[in-house]
């Protein structure tokens, strides 16, 4: 009996086929552009939370908040690892007994024995009869079977929590690089309306020489291109603006015809060197003179320069 008990418990620790070993790839040990760089160590199954706050933007931390909730590819892989969990918890209960019951009750004409309730009567006996199943099975795992199929699922939960963590994360930067491009073309959409109005009021100008013969026509024209081509490029920045904006609605789950930002003007955007705020400049290198920059020549544009010369009108 002892040796019968001590063969099941030997068997309970054997296990069919290798253990899993992560294939190894060949690799230099050290590339020739690696100085100042380190090896990159991805956490994917961390969370990665409060990065955009470095921009500090109110507007941008709502938005980000908004994608956790509604993203609709966030709720995918957060379905899916529900679904690996439960898939783990099924395979570990392999480990443990099943039980099993049932239980029925029938009342008619008694035809054997059993317990009865009722009185004779011309048809016969009316009885009820109980019935009541128990059963209990548990498999061992003697070869490992239970075991491979539970570290398969453990492995599937990890990659569906790593799944997670970078959909969470690709959708945020997306919301992220979105929002910002919007707020660039809030500052481009400034300053061709600022730049259409200049136009306007050159062209104006130009058309008055143009009336006591100081400029010619093609002045006139030249004006009038500067400002229809400054013109048509403010409504190719709007289209782009709306084409973000709809972007960023679709990924916090929200209808685009129901959902919009507010221009904000470039003067509130502008403010880099109050503290906690994350400037966008380029750090000035050192060494790096302006010098050169002052002395670069000022061109002039053709209507300027021809403001000076008297043109007969054609």
């Amino acid at each position: 009996m002892a040796a019968a008990v001590g063969s099941a418990l030997l068997a309970l620790g054997c296990t069919v086929g290798p253990d899993y070993v992560r294939p190894t790839a060949q690799t230099p040990p050290a590339f020739k552009e690696t100085e100042g760089w380190k090896v990159a160590q991805p956490r994917d199954n961390l969370p990665r939370a409060g990065w955009w706050q470095v921009f500090g933007d109110p507007m941008l931390s709502d938005l980000v908040a908004q994608v956790d909730i509604n993203n609709q590819n966030i709720k995918v892989a957060e379905a899916n690892l529900r679904q690996a969990r439960a898939l783990t918890a099924q395979a570990q209960s392999a480990f443990f007994p099943t039980v099993s019951g049932n239980a029925s009750a029938t009342r008619g004409a008694a035809s054997g024995s059993g317990r009865t309730v009722g009185s004779n009567s011309g048809t016969g006996v009316v009885a009820n009869v109980y019935n009541v199943q128990l059963d209990a099975t548990w498999e061992l795992d003697l070869w490992g079977r239970v075991r491979r199929n539970v570290e398969s699922s453990e492995a599937s939960q990890q990659a569906s929590a790593a799944d997670l963590e970078s959909a969470k994360l690709s959708a945020q930067a997306q919301v992220a690089t979105d929002y910002l491009l919007l707020r660039v073309q809030d500052a481009v959409i400034e300053l061709l309306q600022n730049t259409a109005d200049a136009y306007e009021k050159s062209l104006q100008l130009t058309k008055n020489q143009y009336a006591v013969g100081v400029a010619g026509r093609s002045d006139v024209v030249l004006a009038e291109a500067q400002l229809k081509s400054t013109q048509a490029q403010a409504i190719d920045a709007r289209v782009q603006r709306a084409q973000l904006e709809h972007a960023i609605a679709v990924l916090i789950g929200k209808p685009p015809s129901e959902f919009s930002i507010k221009p904000a003007p470039l003067s509130t955007r502008s403010r880099v060197s109050e503290p906690g705020r994350v400037g966008l400049r380029r750090r000035r290198p050192s060494g790096w003179s302006s010098a050169p920059a002052r002395r670069r020549p000022v061109r002039r544009s053709r209507a300027s320069s021809s403001r000076g010369c008297r043109c007969s009108r054609p």
